[in-house]
């Protein structure tokens, strides 16, 4: 063996020793077993372990360093060598090509024209602002997006731009927005209320780039939200919009949020340093990624070392709010995709802001529909179900026709002649296709076991009170009551997020109280109860619980829905049957939050309006790839955002794992899979 490589090995058998007297030190000082220890080996202990890790990074920068020395030194070396040979290569190519140009003159010089025609086209179509100028090939090409939520909308807007024709069916009698969802009363209402985080760089472009509206007009300012227990107030989440000074991510968290935890001890908070860890060896490389996946989060923070305490209090009351399952029933990957992304990679990842007036449908998908149907001639049709998508003349490769229900018609319709199809379904939706589809199911297996996952229940509830009830936060988290029966809980004060429009709230009519927005997760089993229980659930064992004005109000109307399978569900060991963008059709592709993006994978990960709107991006650059070819899809292809990169400790730390590990691999290749990870996942 090379004195280089031997080097290595001993390095990273070192370096793994290192790494793992570090984590020993880290779970000692967090462990709740071990008795606390007085402020001055607490600090004596993490200086240690500092050090430690300080020496990890130096030694490996050396070490990468190295490496790229000796391997620049040879590229330079092949390179000089290889100058000679490749000259004479050249002369004997410049002959041999001009004599096939001799014999082949004519046929070239026509092909040559067409492709600087094409190239020219190109060029004009890049340097266009909005949208590539019509050609009749473009008008030629019809593409059908089944689905219009945000996948399904993102997808829509990115062929449209195109210059594709686009047919968006959905089961809505109007997923334009312009028709305002009330209830029998006729007063609004919005199932289920939804975010907008910190990195969600696309829908922020979309709504002040493409449809030139302020920022301020559309969404309120980041808000604080609260946690609430039976024992009262158990945690506020801040606000870092604004800051002067962000701390490098873990630590911002950690000190801006020492007071922020009520009830929750130290030592319990300091038990999640072992899923840090966890989180930067999730994607060392694809084994390590599924064997978290297979596990479920409940395994994943007992063997980190987490605390039972943190996990009842505040870990699972937030994946029900966040992926709407228990720790029981989630994949471990997923959530610490969940966490990272919302919570860990930087300081002010969790700020939050809401929609400022009416509904998401109002102020942003009306306006983005009624440009596109303006501009591009957008063709979108509600109350429509796809019955079956078709083949032709035995060809299975590509579907030829789609087949839906118009429910406002009464009858079935064929769309003929389909270039393209953009599946923005969740596991309900594509179940009912697959089942109504056999030559779907069976010349695409992947979708067929996309079909198989399970999806959660949503209960949504509205109640108009007759008095004002001031809360110290807008948004609200329900955690470890009986009487949510499983299920994860929120609740909104949307005459708080709306008070510059709150007579909108009460139909137009004069506001007489609060206007609360309760929303349950995983609700299979409070859904059972009727509406006037689920309402008397509310206003008397929870909301009272949390802020004791509730006592004294009354309920003037109220609204219950439910939403049987309504979001997808991210279960262990579910990733490998997520479905891909690209199907075995080659003109199906998919789009949704769940949808696994492979070489396109996007930051933002879970239960995601950001994430789904990207997946339809996505999904339809693929589709104009497909359609157009490459030189003419790059004019064509929409541009995704990326959001913010990771910050430098979590680069390095990831690098170091990953390293290290790696030599520990090597080590065990006759034992190990490729995939050794020190919580023993198997």
């Amino acid at each position: 063996m090379p004195k280089r490589l031997r080097l290595e090995k001993r390095l990273s058998r070192s370096l793994f020793i290192v790494l793992l007297h570090y984590l020993f030190c880290v779970s000692f000082l967090s462990s709740s077993t071990v008795p606390f220890l007085d402020q001055y080996r607490r600090r004596r202990y993490i200086g240690t372990t500092h050090f430690l890790l300080v020496v990890i990074v130096r030694i490996m920068q050396n070490l990468f360093q190295k490496n790229q020395n000796q391997n620049t030194s040879i590229d330079r070396i092949r390179a000089l060598n290889g100058r000679s040979n490749d000259k004479h290569r050249r002369i004997g190519n410049r002959r041999t090509t001009r004599t096939k140009k001799n014999a082949n003159n004519n046929s070239s010089s026509s092909s040559s024209s067409r492709r600087r025609t094409e190239s020219s086209s190109a060029l004009a179509s890049s340097s266009s602002s909005s949208s590539t100028p019509k050609t009749d090939d473009d008008e030629e090409k019809t593409i059908v997006v089944v689905g219009a939520g945000w996948a399904g909308w993102g997808a829509a807007k990115a062929l449209s731009e195109a210059n594709v024709k686009v047919i968006l069916l959905d089961g809505l009698s109007d997923p334009t927005g312009r028709t305002k969802d009330v209830t029998e009363s006729g007063k609004p209402f919005e199932a289920g209320v939804r975010g907008f985080w910190k990195d969600y760089p696309n829908i922020y472009n979309l709504v002040t780039e493409y449809l030139k509206l302020r920022e301020e007009d559309v969404f309120t300012e980041y808000t604080r939200s609260s946690f609430y227990s039976p024992d009262g107030l158990e945690a506020t989440a801040p606000v870092f919009a604004g800051a002067d000074l962000l701390l490098p991510s873990p630590l911002g968290q950690v000190f801006a949020t020492f007071d922020n935890f009520k009830r929750l001890p130290i030592q319990d908070r300091a038990s999640m340093i072992g899923l840090l860890y966890a989180v930067v060896d999730l994607n060392r490389n694809e084994k390590v990624f599924e064997k978290y996946d297979r596990a479920t989060a409940h395994e994943l923070f007992a063997k980190t070392g987490v605390s039972k305490r943190l996990v009842d209090d505040f870990l699972k009351p937030t994946l029900l709010v966040g992926l709407f399952k228990p720790p029981e029933e989630l994949s471990a990957a997923v959530t610490m995709e969940l966490l990272y992304y919302y919570a860990l990679a930087h300081q002010d990842s969790f700020d939050v802001r809401w929609i400022k007036s009416k509904s998401i449908a109002e102020m942003i998908v009306a306006p983005m529909a009624e440009k596109l149907q303006k501009e591009h001639d957008l063709d979108v049709r509600g109350g429509c179900f796809v019955k079956s998508l078709n083949f032709k003349n035995g060809d299975k490769s590509r579907v030829d026709s789609i087949t839906y229900f118009d429910t406002k018609l009464k009858k079935e319709i064929d769309i003929d002649c389909v270039d393209g199809v953009v599946l923005a379904l969740g596991a309900k939706g594509l179940k009912q296709v697959i089942s109504k589809s056999p030559d779907l199911a069976k010349n695409a297996p992947e979708l067929t076991a996309a079909s198989s996952l399970g999806a959660i229940d949503v209960c949504s509830v509205r109640l108009w009170l007759d008095k004002y009830v001031a809360t110290d936060t807008p948004a609200n988290v329900f955690s470890r009551f009986d009487a949510l029966r499983g299920a994860g809980g929120t609740f909104f004060m949307l005459d708080q997020n709306q008070k510059d429009s709150e007579n909108e709230l009460w139909g137009n009519k004069d506001p007489r109280g609060s206007v609360v927005a309760c929303d349950f997760y995983n609700s299979s089993s409070i859904a059972t109860l009727s509406d006037e229980d689920i309402v008397k659930t509310l206003m008397n064992e929870l909301l009272p619980e949390c802020v004791e004005a509730f006592r004294d109000a009354n309920v003037v109307d109220s609204c219950v829905r439910r939403y049987p399978q309504a979001v997808s569900h991210f279960s262990p060991g579910s990733f490998s049957k997520r479905p891909p963008l690209q199907t075995s059709i080659d003109n199906v592709v998919c789009a949704g939050d769940w949808v696994r993006l492979g070489d396109r994978e996007f930051g933002a990960k879970g239960l995601c309006q950001e994430r789904a709107f990207v997946t339809g991006i996505e999904a339809a650059n693929e589709l104009v790839f497909k359609t157009f070819g490459k030189a003419a899809s790059e004019a064509k292809k929409h541009p995704v955002i990326p959001i913010r990169a990771d910050e430098l400790q979590v680069v390095l730390s990831t690098a170091v794992n990953k390293r290290v590990l790696e030599g520990v691999d090597d080590m065990l290749s006759v034992f190990s899979d490729g995939a050794f990870n020190v919580f023993g996942f198997r």
